[in-house]
């Protein structure tokens, strides 16, 4: 019995870990494409402002 529950142990520290390490990957490339998007919209921005002032 002893060893059933060692070998289930560790079992579920893999699946563990493997769960975290998918979520973790999954979510770092969601973060890079929202920080994308940020900073292309805040580049659009002041484009939009150095052509007002060169208009002016």
């Amino acid at each position: 019995m002893e060893k059933w529950l060692v070998i289930l142990g560790i079992w579920a520290m893999c699946a563990a870990c493997a769960v975290f390490f998918i979520r973790g990957a999954t979510r770092a490339s969601n973060r890079r494409e929202e920080e994308r998007k940020r900073a292309s919209a805040a580049s659009r921005g002041s484009a939009e402002n150095t052509r007002n002032a060169l208009n002016d």
